[in-house]
This record gives structure tokens, sequence and C-alpha cells, in this order.
């Protein structure tokens, strides 16, 4: 496992070569959401009862940076190392698909979950949601980076220039997201929305971790858990198979 290790130590050292942009960066962002959404909405929404809004608005920005950034940082690193030639050299080593796929996603579940942690840590000061069951909430963000990790090295491997991976996130990452009930609870929906929710694995991910934290949640936290699995797998086994023939790597 010596070439995952180098290559999962090269990543993670990209992480940190520019900490300001892939970690400071997306914590200001998020707590900018928190502070204009809470400031709102505060005193107008009560999604669980005795839960004030922004400790029920927390988890979900927790989650949603660390899926954003967990694709960010795959598909980044991919499409840069394209379009600088740099691929080449990781290609020319003795590294397996396997551990190509290993280390690439080891490292955005690193960053995802350095962010969440960044965020949820600077939340406090608003609020502090509680935490009834931690090993859901870890099992749910790692499982959810890990997702969006891979589907970060198929649209980085896909893509061929920024623009492509831009429009990649911000016509389906984005709008996955922010409709996935980080803001909002789904029974708050008209019917029809909710189960058009019910389709979009990015809310079975911010439920999921959501119940981690007050015990409580939209659906079944076991259903959200066989939902995040089967689309890590299944994404998973694609990207494996994508990097195996060396579509737009070695072709």
């Amino acid at each position: 496992m010596l070439s995952f290790y180098t290559l999962l130590c090269k990543e993670v050292l990209r992480v940190q070569k520019v900490a300001f942009q892939t970690l400071l960066s997306p914590i200001l962002t998020a707590l900018l959401y928190l502070l204009i959404f809470s400031h709102v909405l505060e005193q107008h929404v009560e999604v669980y009862p005795g839960v004030r809004y922004t400790a029920f608005l927390i988890p979900g920005l927790v989650m949603m940076t660390v899926l954003q950034n967990a694709f960010a940082n795959s598909s980044s690193s991919l499409i840069q190392s394209k379009i600088t030639g740099g691929i080449v050299f990781v290609l020319l080593a003795p590294v397996t698909y396997w551990e190509f796929f290993l280390a690439y996603v080891t490292a955005s579940v690193v960053r995802g979950l350095a962010v969440g942690a960044g965020v949820y840590l600077a939340a406090l000061w608003f609020a502090q949601p509680p935490l009834q069951f931690p090993l859901w909430i870890l099992l749910f963000a790692v499982l959810g980076s890990a997702l969006l990790a891979s589907l970060g090295v198929v649209a980085g491997i896909w893509s061929e220039k920024f623009d492509q991976l831009a429009g990649f996130q911000n016509f389906i990452i984005m709008p996955l997201t922010f409709l996935s009930g980080v803001f909002y609870s789904i029974h708050s929906l008209p019917a029809f929305w909710q189960e058009l929710s019910r389709f979009n694995p990015f809310f079975y991910m911010i439920d999921g971790f959501r119940y981690g934290f007050f015990g409580a949640s939209d659906v079944s936290p076991w259903l959200s858990l066989a939902v995040v699995s089967g689309c890590l797998l299944g994404m998973a086994g694609f990207t494996l198979a994508l990097l195996k023939s060396g579509y737009k790597l070695r072709l």
C-alpha cells in the first residue's frame, strides 16, 4: 500500500498548501448562511418540539459543507492534474486503480470532515445542538463524504476543462444539496414535493446525519443508512470501472 500512502500524502498536502481556500473559506461561507437564516427565521420556525431553529440548522449546514468539500476536493484535484499534465506522473507510477481510487476518496473525506468539524465548532457560538448518537453522526459523515468524493472522481475524469466541472457542480451538486432539507424539514412541504424529495439521495444523508444530533428525523435512520450505503457501493463500483478502463485518462 506504499503507492496509496504516497498518493494520499500528496493529496492531503495539496489541501494544506491552500488551506485558506480549502478549509477557511467554506467555514466562513457556512457561518454566513447560519447567521442570515437563523436571524431571519429563529422566531418563526420550530421544526422539532423544543429545538431552536438555529440548533436545527447547524447539522444541516455542517453536512452540506462536508459533502460539497468532499466533491470539490477530488474533482478539482483531478481536473488540475489533467490540465497541467501532472496526471501523467501518477499514471506512470506503479499505482493500481484501487489505490488511485482510495487515495483520492480518503483525502476528500479528510478534507470534508475537517471542514465540517470547523463549521460545527464555530457554530457553537450561535447554538449548541445535542449529540444524541455521535456514532451515527460520524457514520453518515464518512459515508456521505465518500459518496461525494467518488462522484467527484467521476466528474474530474469526465470534465476536460473547468467550465464543465463548474457546470457539474452548479447544476447537479448545488441544487440537490439545497433541496435536501438543509434549511427545512420535508414535512413542511406540499405532498408532491415531499415525495419528490425522497428520490434525492442527499436528503437521506442530511436526515440521517441530523438524527445523530436530535434522535429525530423525517424518515427512519436505518432507511437513510441503507440508501446512502447502496448509493456509495454503486458509485464506487462505477468509479472503479471507469478508472480500470482508463476513460479520458489513458486514452
